[in-house]
């Protein structure tokens, strides 16, 4: 190791550093956004930037290029910015730039050729490899554009410690020894590892004694699938975009390849392949991206879910099943039909006024507004019921295998087709629905509006299943190519809320939908791990969670039972809040495990106002004002509690 360097404190006329711990896109954002106002408001005061990371700056861990160019991104090219553009509502000024099919048809074309990687069409999926491009070429301007004054150190290393003497300063210690002193510091921490489970330490221990493979819940593409060996069945629970690449990097990963030369997809195997047998809680895949655009359908502001109406309902703490849920379920309902009735009008029976007025003042589930629908909208295809949206399966048994079998096919072939339609555009208009509700369940969150039990229990986890469900799945091709892997058997259907359990010495899965048990050597839980900042094996958090100058509860629910760990604690001004109360006045957090912060993958759709974009501007802003005048924050180190 080498002798660390320690940065003495800086005098208020020496150059300012600034630490940022994660060089992802939310850093990328985050300088992009101090550029553009540094010439309002730092002044002459030189600044040095250090950016930590194990990984390269601009796509960090998740977009990083040493990943295989067969994964590919679940969003279409055109839907993928960093920069602002005028959306945006922010202090700062607007400075437009590239979204990722624009720059993949222009400036990006050479790098994009040297890489050996195609050019993406504004309605493609394309390889998360070509991302990693785009984020290197933003992160390369976005350092052109700073002041003369700022200067920006990369460090392709972990941060392991900080402490800080708050008004006085703060030292980042990096894994080779080397000390940064830093009057601010900026955890942009992206999506964080977490320990096993309890459950799946013991899964893990138990599985290793009797010789067989388990791979708990992580990342994909860092996990290693060498243990799953060819042509063995192997358990899969998790039907989501975990699975699609897990689905990828066993058979076209693994040699194999598909063609359509008779119209259909097929699929010819390499011979390497498992046999995976996938089941999940719903037993169905994530329903494909849509393929189309309406114009009319983007986003607008909520009209039953809305700040207003929560104050309404009540001061404080409100109960998310009966007071807010009811206006979750109405939003969604609402921008379907309105779409139905007014885009599609000879589908319907009633002018859109008249259904309007009955829906105003009922909800879905009540027998006025069923009747409405059934009376109004004579198809059944044109209908929304949440509950068999969600459950598509709920209730069905299948006597065989082949019976589900013929049920997921049907449903997987119905759903491509209807993604693909502009003629069903009710699904863009929910879509676009689902994009505003999450903003307004945000803003409640960061409001204290929910227990923490409602936020855990029925928000981060059953909403955001349903939303990630519905608006977060796979480009329509992966699909196809499901369908062509279970024609060539590599791909089996083990039914809804599956079980899997260890016994004599095999992996038994089984579901209420299916007799019988599926036997096998492997097992995959094909699925993120929930976020627990309290369960993180990173030793610069666990530290900071330790010394107290982080904060995060140990969420208990009313019965008693642990819900895990909960959100890093942050202000308005995403400053942290230490576990007395306090308010840091010189660490800032952003991420997905911090509260309130807002656009946690970094980027946004362009002209769409992103949230993650006005938080980068604010945050950006208070940085410059911190360091071009040092008083600021001596002041503001004596207001010790948050308010």
């Amino acid at each position: 190791m080498s002798t660390p360097t320690v940065l003495h404190p800086h005098r208020s006329t020496d150059p300012a550093t600034v630490v940022f711990v994660g060089g992802g896109p939310r850093t990328v954002g985050l300088l992009e956004r101090f550029a553009a106002s540094a010439d309002e408001l730092l002044g002459d005061r030189e600044v040095h930037i250090h950016v930590v990371d194990p990984y390269p700056a601009g796509g960090g861990r998740i977009w990083r290029r040493d990943q295989s160019r067969l994964l590919w991104m679940n969003s279409m090219a055109s839907d993928v910015t960093i920069f602002t553009d005028e959306s945006v509502v922010c202090d700062g000024p607007i400075r437009p730039g590239p979204d990722l099919a624009t720059w993949a048809n222009g400036v990006g074309a050479t790098l994009l050729e040297e890489a050996g990687l195609e050019p993406a069409g504004p309605m493609d999926f394309p390889p998360r490899l070509l991302q990693a491009e785009y984020l290197s070429w933003v992160w390369d301007r976005v350092i052109r554009s700073l002041p003369a004054g700022v200067t920006v150190t990369t460090h392709l290393e972990r941060a392991v410690s900080l402490t800080s003497d708050w008004g006085a300063g703060n030292r980042v210690v990096l894994a080779s020894g080397e000390v940064l002193e830093a009057e601010l510091v900026v955890l942009a921490l992206g999506y964080l590892d977490r320990a096993p489970t309890a459950d799946e330490a013991a899964l893990a221990d138990s599985a290793s004694s009797a010789g067989l493979t388990y791979i708990p819940p992580g990342y994909t593409a860092d996990v290693d699938l060498s243990e799953l060996r060819p042509a063995e069945p192997v358990i899969v629970r998790g039907f989501g975009q975990a699975f699609i690449d897990l689905m990828v990097l066993l058979t076209e990963g693994r040699g194999g390849w598909y063609d359509g030369c008779s119209g259909q997809l097929e699929y010819n195997p390499s011979g390497s392949e498992p046999i995976l047998y996938v089941g999940s809680r719903r037993g169905v895949p994530y329903h494909a991206k849509l393929g189309y655009t309406v114009a009319g359908t983007t986003p607008v502001p909520t009209r039953y879910l809305t700040g207003a109406a929560l104050d309404e309902l009540g001061e404080g703490v409100l109960d998310y099943a009966t007071q807010i849920r009811p206006l979750v379920d109405k939003e969604l309902t609402f921008a379907h039909y309105q779409q139905l009735f007014l885009a599609h009008p000879e589908r319907t029976r009633w002018p859109w006024q008249q259904f309007f007025d009955v829906l105003e003042r009922t909800f879905p589930a009540d027998p006025e507004f069923v009747a409405a629908v059934n009376e109004a909208v004579p198809s059944g295809d044109d209908r929304f019921v949440l509950a068999e949206v969600d459950r598509p399966l709920a209730g069905l048994t299948f006597e065989t295998p082949a019976q589900l079998d013929r049920e997921l096919v049907h449903l997987i072939e119905t759903d491509l087709l209807r993604r693909a339609d502009p003629r069903h555009s009710p699904d863009l208009a929910v879509f676009n629905a689902l994009l505003s509700v999450y903003t307004v369940l945000s803003v409640a969150i960061t409001q204290g509006r929910l227990s923490d039990e409602d936020r855990v229990r029925h928000v981060e986890t059953e909403w955001h299943g349903f939303f990630s469900f519905v608006a977060s799945g796979p480009p329509p091709r992966r699909l196809e190519e499901l369908l062509a892997l279970h024609r060539a058997g590599l791909v089996q259907f083990a039914g809804p809320s599956l079980e899997v359990a260890l016994s004599n010495g095999r992996f038994v899965a089984s579901s209420p939908a299916l007799p019988g048990t599926i036997e096998a050597r492997a097992f995959v839980e094909a699925r993120l791990p929930r976020p627990d900042v309290l369960a993180t094996p990173d030793p610069l958090l666990t530290g900071l969670l330790d010394s107290g100058l982080l904060a995060a509860d140990e969420l208990i629910a009313a019965d008693g039972t642990s819900l895990g760990g909960g959100q890093l604690k942050a202000d308005g001004d995403c400053r942290a809040i230490t576990a007395d109360g306090s308010v840091h006045p010189s660490l800032f957090l952003l991420g997905p495990s911090v509260s309130g912060s807002a656009g946690s993958s970094g980027f946004s759709r362009p002209h769409f106002n992103g949230p993650g974009f006005r938080q980068n501007d604010a945050v950006a802003r208070r940085l410059l004002q911190l360091v071009a005048d040092p008083a600021v924050r001596s002041q503001k180190a004596g207001h010790r509690h948050a308010s």
